[in-house]
Parts: structure tokens; sequence; C-alpha cells
């Protein structure tokens, strides 16, 4: 008896430790999006300057990686349905590193756009595959936390190149860095997107998909490595029931048993973004000079702004799967409507020549970062049944950059007409419904398989 139980422990063990491996592969995709998005913070200033452009054009400087976003989310669902999770995410790679080079070379500012929209299509689509995959993987007892790797990998990205921004602005003059930094900064990205090339040949195909592609022999293997020989027979049998009722089709996702799926996973997806948190991890050096800090002190501060994003998402893996989904979301979004409120008085008022705006977004990115930031992506990345999962994910990954690019382009002339204060109180108004749409219509679905998701909506129909 005693040697079976310890037989079961080791067989865990090594289950764990290879879907722990495989998840953090998954998620380095997630350092990419965190990178390429957060770059243009330390850059977009020289590039003001060097191509003379309006604060329109520093919105677009922004937002068009955002439409190359789109592009990949939205057909990451057709193409990895077609071609698997991992031959997707290897071209999306590939993609990234195109992006990344062609934007640290062009003369021209039509010429960076394209670059940036190329490396946009490969971070839509990592953004969408790689928390699905992992949820794919995942024993639903870990998923939570295993998903939420992929945040943590987009949060230490952003991190990361707050860091590298820094470094590579110390080291020219003010000539250099509007001539030459802000290349070197979107050049620096090759780096990561070659190390995820690497390793994704090293990851196994997603299993659900291997099923549902009638190659279940195949799938085995992989599951057994996750499961344990019974429970990876089971894991099969189930998979193959799901698959069983329809192939999937986007006008499922409006029958009565998944529409309300749809309104939360779009729904929540668009909240993450009004809330603004993408607003100050594009800008954030741009925020801070509206409240007197200086070029360097505004780099400094949102070097706070990156670590306090980073400690809170690992503190996020921690509870998600302890507390649950929901609760992380009413707290976190609670929290956020009062900092954005307060930080809005402060501009109102004229207090910001102290260190209250700063404190406040810190305590509002650390509220995102617990809440908003990770447990969307995993609630996206659950609660579609296995036959439509791919397509229904990559819609409201569509929805979430869509929403991304509205914010990102609308927030430099918003801060110039309307004034900071209105503008941080518009997102602190988003912040107050997404309580309130949390509150009425999300449910926890913490511990639940994936095969038990469908059920779930059914007896909850919209």
């Amino acid at each position: 008896m005693m040697s079976s139980t310890i037989e079961e422990q080791s067989t865990q063990q090594v289950s764990m430790k290879f879907v722990t491996l495989v998840s953090i592969v998954a998620a380095l995709g997630g350092l990419l999006f965190g990178f390429d998005t957060a770059v243009v913070s330390g850059a977009v200033g020289f590039m003001k300057e060097r191509f003379d452009l309006s604060e329109f054009q520093v919105g677009w400087a922004v937002s068009s990686l955002i439409i190359g976003c789109i592009v990949g989310a939205i057909s990451s669902g057709v193409i990895s349905e077609k071609f698997g999770r991992k031959k997707t995410l290897i071209a999306a790679a590939i993609l990234f590193i195109i992006g990344s080079f062609g934007s640290a070379i062009p003369d021209t500012f039509s010429g960076f756009i394209i670059a940036r929209m190329v490396g946009g299509i490969g971070i839509g689509i990592t953004s969408t595959l790689c928390p699905l995959y992992n949820a794919e993987i995942a024993p639903a007892k870990y998923r939570g936390r295993l998903v939420a790797l992929n945040q943590l990998a987009t949060v230490t990205g952003i991190f990361l190149v707050y860091f590298v921004n820094m470094w590579i602005a110390d080291l020219g003059d003010h000539a250099w860095d509007v001539s030459t930094a802000w290349r070197w900064m979107f050049g620096f990205g090759v780096i990561p997107g070659v190390l995820f090339l690497a390793l994704l040949f090293l990851v196994p195909e997603s299993p659900r998909w291997l099923i549902k592609q009638g190659r279940a022999a195949e799938s085995l293997p992989i599951l057994l490595r996750i499961h344990g020989e019974e429970l990876a027979r089971q894991e099969v049998l189930d998979i193959k029931e799901s698959f069983k009722e329809e192939n999937g089709s986007i006008r499922q996702l409006f029958s009565p048993a998944l529409r309300l799926a749809l309104i939360v996973g779009v729904g929540l997806a668009i909240l993450q973004q009004v809330t603004g948190i993408n607003a100050v991890m594009y800008y954030a050096p741009e925020i801070f000079k509206q409240t007197g800090a200086g070029t360097n002190s505004a780099l400094m501060q949102t070097i706070f702004v990156g670590l306090i994003n980073f400690l809170f998402t690992i503190l996020a893996i921690w509870l998600i799967d302890k507390v649950g989904r929901k609760v992380l979301l009413l707290v976190g979004s609670a929290a956020m409507t009062i900092c954005l409120a307060v930080i809005g008085i402060a501009f109102h008022t004229g207090h910001t020549s102290g260190p209250l705006v700063l404190i406040f977004i810190l305590i509002y990115v650390a509220a995102f970062a617990v809440s908003l930031g990770p447990v969307v992506w995993v609630v996206m990345s659950e609660i579609f049944p296995n036959r439509i999962r791919g397509k229904a994910t990559a819609i409201a990954s569509m929805a979430l950059w869509a929403a991304d690019y509205l914010v990102s382009q609308a927030f430099p002339p918003m801060l110039a007409s309307a004034g900071p204060a209105i503008t941080f109180w518009s997102f602190g108004l988003m912040a107050l419904i997404t309580f309130i749409f949390t509150w009425r219509v999300i449910p926890e679905t913490k511990g639940k398989s994936l095969e038990e998701m469908e059920s779930l909506w059914a007896s909850r129909k919209a």
C-alpha cells in the first residue's frame, strides 16, 4: 500500500513537472506580448521629435501594432483549428521577429507603421493561443495558475522593457536618443522572439486538438505524461464525447446554451481594456510628465509601475485557484474604481506635485495585476466548449484588441483636450461597470474541467 502511494505521488510530480515546463514555454508568448506592447512607451517621445508627429500620429504610432493584433487574433482561431496550436504559434514567432527588426530600420513613419502591424499579427496570435494552449494542456485543479503564467510572462516583458528602454536611452545624449535609441529599443525584441521560436520546437501539440482531428493515438502519450494512465484514458473518452454533438460553428455561440458564455468572454475582454490599463502602460512616462516629473524621473517612476505589476501578478497566480476567479475580479475592479477616482481628483484640484498620483497609480496597477490582468485571459481560455473554443477565444481576443486600439488611439488627444481628470474619471466609470458586470453575470469556474463548461452555461441560459 505504501509503495503504491509513493508511486502515485511520484507520477503526480513527474506529470506536474511536465505540464509546468510546457506551460512556461507557451507562456513565453506572453513575454513577447508584454515586451512589444510596452516598448513604445520609452520610444514614442523620441519618435515624436524624429518624425515631427502630431498627437493623432503619436496615438497611431502606439495603436498601429494593435491593428495587426486584431488581424492576428481573429485569424488565429481558423488557422489553429486547421494547422494546430503549435504550428500556428511557430508562425506567430516568425512574424514577431520580422516586425521587431522591421520597426528598428525604417527612415519613414509609414515604414515603421507597416512593420509594427506585421509584428502585431504575431502578437495577436500568441495572445489568443498561448493561454488557450495552456488551458488545453493543464489539469483542471491547476489550470488557473498555469494559464495565468501567460500573464506573468506578459508583465515580465513589460517590466523588462522599461529597464531596456532606460538603459538604451542612457547610452547617448538627447540627439542620439532621437535619431537612434528608439531603433535599438524596438530591435531588442528580436532576442526574446528567437528564444520563443526555438523553445516552441520542444513542446507537444495540444492533445484536445489532436483528438478533434481524429488523432487520438497521438494524444494519448501526451495525456499519459499529464494525468497518468487511468485518468489519461478517461480524459480521451471525455474529450471525444465533447466533440460528438456537432462540429463547432460560430452560429453555436448565439444558441441559448452558449450565448451567456459569449457575453462573458467578449464583455470581460472589452472591460479589461476600457478601464485604462494600457493607457497607463503605453504612456506612463508622458502621464508622469503631466505631474511635473522630468524625463529621467518619469522613466524611473515607470519602472515602479512595472515592478508592482510583476509582483502582484505573482500574487494572482497563487490566489487564482484558491479563492477563485470571481472574487479576484470583484476586489480588483472595486479597488481600481477608487484609485481612478482619486487620481482624477488630484489632477482636477492640481495636487500633483507630491507622490499622491504615483501612489494611487501603483495601487491601481496592483489591483489590475491581481484581477483583470490574469483572470480575463484565464476565463477566456476556459469558458468555451472544446468544439468551438479556438474560434470563440479568437472572437473574444479580437474584441479585447479592438478595445485596446480604441483606448490607445484616443488617449493622447483625450488627454490634451479633455484633460487628465476627465480621462481618469472615464476609466473609473468603466471599472465600476466591470464590478457590476462581474457581480451580476459571471459565474465561478474554479476547479471545473473544460468538458464541464458547457453544462455550466446550459444551467444559466441567458
